[in-house]
Protein backbone atom coordinates (compact mmCIF):
# COMPACT_ATOMS: atom_id res chain seq x y z
CA UNK A 1 0.00 0.00 0.00
CA UNK A 2 1.27 3.54 -0.68
CA UNK A 3 0.58 6.59 1.05
CA UNK A 4 1.20 10.06 0.25
CA UNK A 5 2.44 12.55 2.96
CA UNK A 6 4.61 15.57 3.47
CA UNK A 7 8.57 15.12 2.26
CA UNK A 8 11.19 14.85 5.28
CA UNK A 9 14.76 15.49 5.10
CA UNK A 10 16.23 11.98 4.84
CA UNK A 11 14.17 11.77 1.48
CA UNK A 12 16.38 13.93 -0.18
CA UNK A 13 18.45 10.76 -1.66
CA UNK A 14 14.98 9.64 -3.00
CA UNK A 15 14.05 12.54 -4.51
CA UNK A 16 17.22 13.42 -5.88
CA UNK A 17 16.72 9.68 -7.92
CA UNK A 18 13.56 10.86 -8.87
CA UNK A 19 14.74 13.70 -10.56
CA UNK A 20 17.59 12.13 -12.87
CA UNK A 21 14.85 9.88 -14.15
CA UNK A 22 12.29 12.99 -15.02
CA UNK A 23 14.65 14.41 -18.50
CA UNK A 24 14.75 17.66 -19.58
CA UNK A 25 11.36 19.47 -19.32
CA UNK A 26 9.84 19.31 -15.46
CA UNK A 27 11.40 22.59 -14.31
CA UNK A 28 10.71 22.43 -10.94
CA UNK A 29 12.41 19.33 -10.32
CA UNK A 30 15.72 20.02 -10.78
CA UNK A 31 18.56 16.93 -10.49
CA UNK A 32 20.62 19.04 -7.97
CA UNK A 33 21.00 17.78 -4.63
CA UNK A 34 21.72 21.35 -3.07
CA UNK A 35 18.68 23.07 -5.15
CA UNK A 36 16.72 19.65 -3.97
CA UNK A 37 17.94 20.14 -0.52
CA UNK A 38 16.67 23.73 -0.14
CA UNK A 39 13.58 22.46 -1.61
CA UNK A 40 13.08 20.48 1.27
CA UNK A 41 13.91 23.10 3.92
CA UNK A 42 11.14 25.68 2.14
CA UNK A 43 8.61 22.63 2.43
CA UNK A 44 9.71 21.95 5.76
CA UNK A 45 9.41 25.79 6.90
CA UNK A 46 6.16 25.99 5.21
CA UNK A 47 4.27 22.88 7.12
CA UNK A 48 5.81 24.55 10.35
CA UNK A 49 4.24 27.89 9.98
CA UNK A 50 7.21 29.49 9.39
CA UNK A 51 7.65 30.56 5.77
CA UNK A 52 6.40 33.67 4.09
CA UNK A 53 3.94 33.71 1.56
CA UNK A 54 6.39 34.24 -1.28
CA UNK A 55 8.59 31.09 -0.22
CA UNK A 56 5.72 29.33 1.04
CA UNK A 57 5.93 25.34 -0.95
CA UNK A 58 4.45 21.82 0.13
CA UNK A 59 6.51 18.97 -1.40
CA UNK A 60 4.49 15.74 -0.90
CA UNK A 61 6.09 11.98 -1.67
CA UNK A 62 4.49 8.58 -2.42
CA UNK A 63 5.68 5.98 -0.23
CA UNK A 64 5.09 2.51 0.75
CA UNK A 65 4.12 2.01 3.99
CA UNK A 66 5.91 -1.61 4.84
CA UNK A 67 8.41 -3.34 3.81
CA UNK A 68 11.27 -0.84 2.20
CA UNK A 69 9.12 2.64 2.83
CA UNK A 70 10.53 3.64 -0.48
CA UNK A 71 9.62 6.48 -1.84
CA UNK A 72 8.41 6.49 -6.03
CA UNK A 73 6.93 9.43 -6.38
CA UNK A 74 6.94 13.81 -5.53
CA UNK A 75 4.30 16.20 -6.63
CA UNK A 76 4.30 19.97 -4.76
CA UNK A 77 2.06 23.09 -4.20
CA UNK A 78 3.48 26.47 -4.62
CA UNK A 79 1.48 28.75 -2.68
CA UNK A 80 2.01 31.93 -4.31
CA UNK A 81 4.00 31.82 -7.35
CA UNK A 82 6.24 34.95 -8.32
CA UNK A 83 6.29 36.96 -5.43
CA UNK A 84 10.07 36.61 -4.78
CA UNK A 85 11.26 36.66 -8.39
CA UNK A 86 9.45 37.03 -11.94
CA UNK A 87 6.96 34.33 -13.15
CA UNK A 88 6.91 34.18 -17.06
CA UNK A 89 4.68 32.81 -19.42
CA UNK A 90 4.14 34.05 -23.13
CA UNK A 91 0.69 35.02 -22.96
CA UNK A 92 -1.40 33.62 -26.68
CA UNK A 93 -2.75 37.07 -28.50
CA UNK A 94 -3.77 38.32 -31.76
CA UNK A 95 -2.67 41.68 -33.37
CA UNK A 96 -4.77 43.25 -36.53
CA UNK A 97 -3.26 44.87 -39.37
CA UNK A 98 -5.66 46.65 -41.36
CA UNK A 99 -5.86 48.97 -44.56
CA UNK A 100 -9.42 50.33 -45.69
CA UNK A 101 -7.60 51.80 -48.70
CA UNK A 102 -6.14 48.30 -49.37
CA UNK A 103 -8.79 45.94 -48.49
CA UNK A 104 -6.53 44.53 -45.90
CA UNK A 105 -7.57 42.89 -43.27
CA UNK A 106 -5.41 40.41 -41.08
CA UNK A 107 -5.49 38.65 -37.70
CA UNK A 108 -1.78 37.85 -36.36
CA UNK A 109 -1.70 35.40 -33.70
CA UNK A 110 1.17 36.59 -31.33
CA UNK A 111 2.78 35.38 -28.27
CA UNK A 112 3.69 38.41 -25.82
CA UNK A 113 5.90 37.93 -22.45
CA UNK A 114 3.93 38.25 -19.44
CA UNK A 115 3.83 38.14 -15.94
CA UNK A 116 -0.18 37.59 -15.74
CA UNK A 117 0.15 34.32 -13.02
CA UNK A 118 1.75 36.78 -10.64
CA UNK A 119 0.22 35.50 -6.92
CA UNK A 120 -1.36 32.67 -8.11
CA UNK A 121 -1.03 28.76 -6.17
CA UNK A 122 0.34 26.38 -8.85
CA UNK A 123 0.54 22.36 -8.94
CA UNK A 124 3.69 21.56 -9.59
CA UNK A 125 6.79 18.79 -9.54
CA UNK A 126 4.63 15.97 -10.16
CA UNK A 127 6.27 12.54 -11.19
CA UNK A 128 5.87 9.03 -10.66
CA UNK A 129 8.66 6.56 -11.13
CA UNK A 130 7.93 4.52 -13.87
CA UNK A 131 7.82 0.71 -12.37
CA UNK A 132 4.72 2.32 -10.03
CA UNK A 133 2.63 4.36 -11.88
CA UNK A 134 -0.07 1.39 -11.89
CA UNK A 135 -2.82 0.83 -8.83
CA UNK A 136 -3.98 4.32 -8.84
CA UNK A 137 -0.08 5.66 -7.73
CA UNK A 138 -0.37 8.53 -9.98
CA UNK A 139 -3.82 9.76 -9.43
CA UNK A 140 -3.07 9.33 -5.70
CA UNK A 141 0.18 11.65 -5.50
CA UNK A 142 -1.65 14.27 -7.89
CA UNK A 143 -5.55 14.98 -6.53
CA UNK A 144 -4.04 14.40 -3.05
CA UNK A 145 -2.73 17.95 -3.31
CA UNK A 146 -6.53 18.44 -3.88
CA UNK A 147 -7.56 17.71 -0.78
CA UNK A 148 -5.23 19.42 1.01
CA UNK A 149 -6.30 22.35 -0.43
CA UNK A 150 -9.36 21.78 -0.13
CA UNK A 151 -9.10 21.63 3.88
CA UNK A 152 -6.44 24.13 4.30
CA UNK A 153 -8.40 26.69 1.12
CA UNK A 154 -7.30 29.52 2.95
CA UNK A 155 -3.22 28.90 2.44
CA UNK A 156 -4.01 29.26 -1.12
CA UNK A 157 -4.66 31.91 -3.86
CA UNK A 158 -8.08 31.97 -5.53
CA UNK A 159 -6.93 30.55 -9.46
CA UNK A 160 -4.83 27.36 -8.88
CA UNK A 161 -2.51 26.97 -12.18
CA UNK A 162 -0.27 24.18 -13.43
CA UNK A 163 2.09 24.30 -16.10
CA UNK A 164 2.45 21.15 -18.06
CA UNK A 165 5.42 19.94 -20.09
CA UNK A 166 5.51 21.12 -23.76
CA UNK A 167 6.24 18.59 -26.74
CA UNK A 168 10.33 17.79 -26.92
CA UNK A 169 11.75 14.88 -28.75
CA UNK A 170 13.28 11.63 -27.94
CA UNK A 171 16.84 13.69 -28.51
CA UNK A 172 15.73 15.98 -26.10
CA UNK A 173 15.23 18.60 -28.36
CA UNK A 174 12.28 21.43 -27.73
CA UNK A 175 10.63 22.36 -31.14
CA UNK A 176 9.57 25.18 -30.05
CA UNK A 177 13.20 26.34 -28.43
CA UNK A 178 14.87 25.58 -31.64
CA UNK A 179 12.58 27.84 -33.63
CA UNK A 180 12.41 31.04 -31.17
CA UNK A 181 14.21 30.77 -28.21
CA UNK A 182 17.51 29.54 -29.51
CA UNK A 183 17.73 32.97 -31.48
CA UNK A 184 17.62 34.78 -28.32
CA UNK A 185 19.69 32.35 -25.61
CA UNK A 186 23.04 30.97 -26.42
CA UNK A 187 22.37 27.83 -25.05
CA UNK A 188 20.89 24.32 -25.37
CA UNK A 189 16.99 23.85 -24.54
CA UNK A 190 18.48 21.42 -21.70
CA UNK A 191 21.19 24.03 -19.99
CA UNK A 192 17.90 26.86 -20.11
CA UNK A 193 15.70 24.72 -18.39
CA UNK A 194 18.16 23.52 -15.85
CA UNK A 195 19.22 27.04 -15.01
CA UNK A 196 15.53 27.65 -14.68
CA UNK A 197 15.06 25.31 -12.69
CA UNK A 198 18.08 26.27 -9.85
CA UNK A 199 16.61 29.53 -9.69
CA UNK A 200 18.66 31.50 -12.46
CA UNK A 201 16.35 33.32 -13.87
CA UNK A 202 17.61 36.84 -14.51
CA UNK A 203 18.77 35.93 -18.16
CA UNK A 204 15.21 35.27 -18.65
CA UNK A 205 14.51 39.13 -18.56
CA UNK A 206 17.59 40.10 -19.55
CA UNK A 207 17.46 38.21 -23.27
CA UNK A 208 13.79 37.22 -23.84
CA UNK A 209 12.21 39.28 -26.73
CA UNK A 210 9.85 42.37 -25.10
CA UNK A 211 7.92 43.16 -27.82
CA UNK A 212 5.26 40.79 -29.68
CA UNK A 213 6.52 37.71 -31.19
CA UNK A 214 4.05 37.06 -34.43
CA UNK A 215 4.15 33.31 -34.42
CA UNK A 216 3.65 33.07 -37.81
CA UNK A 217 7.07 33.78 -38.66
CA UNK A 218 8.16 30.85 -36.63
CA UNK A 219 9.06 27.36 -38.63
CA UNK A 220 6.45 24.90 -38.40
CA UNK A 221 7.18 22.63 -35.70
CA UNK A 222 7.91 25.11 -33.61
CA UNK A 223 4.18 26.93 -34.18
CA UNK A 224 2.55 23.34 -34.32
CA UNK A 225 4.11 23.00 -30.80
CA UNK A 226 2.40 25.83 -29.08
CA UNK A 227 0.27 24.64 -26.64
CA UNK A 228 1.11 20.65 -27.06
CA UNK A 229 2.36 18.52 -24.29
CA UNK A 230 4.88 16.34 -23.60
CA UNK A 231 4.02 12.24 -24.34
CA UNK A 232 4.35 11.27 -21.00
CA UNK A 233 2.03 14.82 -19.82
CA UNK A 234 -1.04 13.45 -21.48
CA UNK A 235 -1.88 11.61 -18.50
CA UNK A 236 -1.77 14.70 -16.54
CA UNK A 237 -3.31 17.02 -18.58
CA UNK A 238 -6.47 14.43 -19.03
CA UNK A 239 -6.80 14.57 -14.99
CA UNK A 240 -6.64 18.13 -14.34
CA UNK A 241 -9.12 18.81 -17.33
CA UNK A 242 -11.64 16.52 -15.46
CA UNK A 243 -11.05 18.11 -12.44
CA UNK A 244 -12.06 21.18 -14.21
CA UNK A 245 -8.81 23.04 -14.89
CA UNK A 246 -8.95 24.84 -18.59
CA UNK A 247 -6.26 25.88 -21.12
CA UNK A 248 -6.53 29.81 -21.63
CA UNK A 249 -3.93 31.33 -23.46
CA UNK A 250 -0.99 30.98 -21.46
CA UNK A 251 2.58 28.90 -22.62
CA UNK A 252 5.87 28.40 -21.34
CA UNK A 253 8.11 30.50 -22.63
CA UNK A 254 10.74 27.52 -23.82
CA UNK A 255 8.91 24.99 -24.77
CA UNK A 256 5.34 26.20 -25.12
CA UNK A 257 3.81 23.93 -22.60
CA UNK A 258 -0.01 24.76 -22.29
CA UNK A 259 -0.60 26.43 -18.43
CA UNK A 260 -3.78 25.21 -17.24
CA UNK A 261 -6.33 27.01 -14.73
CA UNK A 262 -9.20 26.78 -12.17
CA UNK A 263 -10.69 28.85 -9.74
CA UNK A 264 -9.60 27.07 -6.26
CA UNK A 265 -13.00 26.71 -5.02
CA UNK A 266 -14.77 25.39 -8.60
CA UNK A 267 -11.95 22.58 -8.47
CA UNK A 268 -14.47 19.47 -8.54
CA UNK A 269 -12.44 17.26 -5.86
CA UNK A 270 -12.28 20.68 -3.78
CA UNK A 271 -15.98 21.42 -4.25
CA UNK A 272 -17.27 17.63 -3.80
CA UNK A 273 -15.19 16.53 -1.12
CA UNK A 274 -16.96 15.05 2.13
CA UNK A 275 -15.86 15.74 5.79
CA UNK A 276 -16.79 11.97 7.11
CA UNK A 277 -16.24 9.97 10.27
CA UNK A 278 -13.57 6.90 10.10
CA UNK A 279 -15.34 3.77 10.98
CA UNK A 280 -12.31 1.54 11.71
CA UNK A 281 -12.79 -2.12 11.39
CA UNK A 282 -10.90 -5.38 11.20
CA UNK A 283 -12.06 -6.78 7.61
CA UNK A 284 -12.57 -4.67 4.56
CA UNK A 285 -15.47 -3.96 4.80
CA UNK A 286 -16.35 -2.99 1.27
CA UNK A 287 -18.82 -5.24 0.13
CA UNK A 288 -18.64 -7.64 -2.79
CA UNK A 289 -20.89 -5.54 -5.04
CA UNK A 290 -19.65 -3.57 -8.49
CA UNK A 291 -22.08 -0.74 -7.11
CA UNK A 292 -20.45 -0.32 -4.06
CA UNK A 293 -16.80 -0.94 -5.25
CA UNK A 294 -15.97 2.29 -5.19
CA UNK A 295 -12.21 4.30 -4.85
CA UNK A 296 -12.11 7.09 -2.61
CA UNK A 297 -9.44 9.57 -2.05
CA UNK A 298 -8.86 9.86 1.75
CA UNK A 299 -6.73 12.10 4.33
CA UNK A 300 -6.57 12.90 7.39
CA UNK A 301 -7.39 16.75 8.52
CA UNK A 302 -3.86 17.07 10.06
CA UNK A 303 -1.62 19.75 8.68
CA UNK A 304 2.01 19.21 9.22
CA UNK A 305 1.40 15.54 9.49
CA UNK A 306 -0.83 14.88 6.36
CA UNK A 307 -1.55 11.86 4.96
CA UNK A 308 -3.42 10.70 1.53
CA UNK A 309 -4.47 6.98 0.62
CA UNK A 310 -6.64 5.21 -2.20
CA UNK A 311 -8.82 2.67 -0.76
CA UNK A 312 -12.09 0.90 -2.06
CA UNK A 313 -15.10 2.13 0.46
CA UNK A 314 -18.70 2.63 0.83
CA UNK A 315 -19.86 5.47 3.01
CA UNK A 316 -22.89 4.87 5.12
CA UNK A 317 -24.64 8.11 6.79
CA UNK A 318 -21.21 9.70 7.12
CA UNK A 319 -19.59 7.02 7.91
CA UNK A 320 -16.31 5.72 5.68
CA UNK A 321 -15.64 1.92 6.70
CA UNK A 322 -11.43 1.65 6.71
CA UNK A 323 -9.75 -1.30 7.00
CA UNK A 324 -6.98 -1.38 9.96
CA UNK A 325 -4.42 -0.72 7.56
CA UNK A 326 -5.68 1.90 6.13
CA UNK A 327 -6.06 3.97 9.02
CA UNK A 328 -2.62 3.06 9.98
CA UNK A 329 -1.50 4.40 7.07
CA UNK A 330 -3.91 7.69 7.43
CA UNK A 331 -2.77 7.41 11.76
CA UNK A 332 -5.61 7.89 12.61
CA UNK A 333 -8.19 5.55 15.39
CA UNK A 334 -11.57 4.83 14.80
CA UNK A 335 -13.65 7.84 14.95
CA UNK A 336 -11.41 10.09 13.49
CA UNK A 337 -12.84 12.78 10.92
CA UNK A 338 -11.51 12.08 7.25
CA UNK A 339 -11.71 14.34 4.49
CA UNK A 340 -12.39 12.01 1.57
CA UNK A 341 -13.73 12.30 -2.18
CA UNK A 342 -14.11 9.43 -4.85
CA UNK A 343 -11.40 8.85 -6.70
CA UNK A 344 -13.08 9.34 -10.54
CA UNK A 345 -14.76 12.39 -11.34
CA UNK A 346 -17.59 9.85 -12.83
CA UNK A 347 -18.22 8.17 -9.45
CA UNK A 348 -18.95 11.90 -7.46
Amino acid sequence: MFVVRPVARDDLPAVLALSERTGTGLTTLPADSERLAARIERSLASFAGRATAAEECYVFVLAETGGERRVVGISAIMAHVGLDEPWYNFRVGTLVHASRALDVYTAMPTLFLSNDHTGHSELASLFVDQAFRGEKNGPLIAKSRLLFIAEFGARFAPKVIAELRGRVGPDGRSPFWEGLGRHFFAMEYSRADYLTGIGQKSFIAELMPQHPVYVNLLPPAAREAIAQVHADTEPARAMLASEGFRYEGYVDIFDAGPTVECYRDAIDAVRRSQLLTAAVGDEDPVPDSVADDVLWLVSNRRFEGYRAIVVAASPVDGALPLPTHAAAALEIDDGASVRAVPLAPDDR
